[in-house]
């Protein structure tokens, strides 16, 4: 090694040295936070009652995913979402973050109405301390079954309720809400499946005309997929099938 090219290795070493050095005091001045959680004995009822709150909010965000996805109108959204993807055969278009974020705000907007008034008859009175936990819990799943009673088939509740040989209830208040919420799912996945079905028809009309076509031709080698997509695009936008399948869907609820 030359004599210049070790005093350049000389330099680059010092250099580094002085950026290590300097980094180090930087880190050593830099105070890092404590984070702890410290867990005391209870002193009065009060803290038991805020412990068993704090335990209950963890509980019910744990569970928020699954009460969003079945006990609101998302599930009839996301599939009939899906069977029109299905049905134009778009492949991925749109994508899954697009028809999942488009029936996240569809069924935000469906069940404001019901988020009110869970807000203004249950929420706001317990914050403000005019009504217990347990009121608050009972008056604000009023409004949530009143919904899902209304999308419900009396075949299928009648079902649960048989399964699980609980007394027949005389009324709506009667049926607990462990039978109300599969009975609600299990409609809403039959009313979505009838939806989809009635979106594929027109659809499939169109896949085995140009099939047909394509047979009659002799041009057996082409996928008739690659034809009739065009054609099932330019109705779906003739028509106005963004809006139309929108409409449909909310005006269903």
């Amino acid at each position: 090694m030359t004599p210049k090219k070790i005093k350049k290795t000389i330099i680059a070493v010092s250099v580094l040295m002085m950026c290590l050095f300097a980094f180090s005091t930087a880190f050593a001045e830099v105070t890092i936070p404590k984070v702890g959680i410290n867990i005391t004995n209870a002193s009065s009822p009060k803290d038991v009652s805020a412990t068993i709150q704090v335990l209950l909010l963890i509980s019910i965000l744990t569970l928020a995913p699954a009460i969003l996805m079945l006990m609101t109108s998302f599930t009839r959204i996301i599939i009939v979402l899906s069977f029109l993807r299905q049905a134009l055969g778009s492949q991925q278009i749109p994508p899954n973050q697009i028809l999942i974020g488009l029936a996240l705000f569809m069924t935000f907007f469906i069940m404001r109405p019901v988020g009110q008034e869970i807000y203004d008859k249950a929420w706001k009175p317990y914050t403000d301390s005019k009504i217990t936990l347990e009121t608050a819990m009972n008056t604000g799943i009023k409004p949530l079954r009143q919904f899902m009673f209304k999308q419900t088939r009396e075949k299928d509740l009648a079902l649960f309720v048989f399964l699980s040989k609980t007394p027949r209830p005389k009324n709506q208040d009667g049926v607990p809400t462990t039978v109300l919420i599969p009975s609600f799912i299990i409609s809403e996945l039959k009313t979505a499946f009838t939806v989809g079905f009635l979106i594929y028809i027109p659809f499939l009309i169109i896949d085995m005309v140009v099939a047909s076509v394509l047979m009659s031709m002799g041009m057996m080698m082409l996928p008739p997929v690659m034809i009739s997509l065009p054609f099932k695009l330019l109705l779906f936008i003739l028509v106005d099938g963004w809006h139309l399948i929108a409409r449909a869907l909310i005006v269903s609820f």
